[in-house]
C-alpha cells in the first residue's frame, strides 16, 4: 500500500472522518468503510464500499473489470 494510503488509514483509525477524492476506484473501495460514485457530477451509486466493489456494473465502469 502507498503511504498516502497508509496515512489515511492511520488518521481514521484515530476516528476522524476522511473525504476521499480517488481515481483509482478500486483501491478506493478497497480501503473505505462507505462510498459514494460519482458519474458527470451526480451520484451514480453509493453504499458499503465492499459491496460497492463487488458491484458487477461498478467494477465494468469505473475498475476495469
Amino acid at each position: 500500500m502507498d503511504s498516502a494510503f497508509e496515512s489515511i488509514l492511520k488518521i481514521n483509525a484515530g476516528g476522524t472522518s476522511i473525504l476521499m477524492v480517488e481515481g483509482n476506484a478500486a483501491k478506493a473501495l478497497e480501503n473505505s468503510h462507505r462510498a459514494y460514485v460519482l458519474e458527470m457530477g451526480n451520484n451514480r451509486f453509493e453504499g458499503n464500499a465492499k459491496d460497492l466493489l463487488e458491484n458487477g456494473e461498478v467494477r465494468r465502469l469505473y475498475s476495469g473489470g
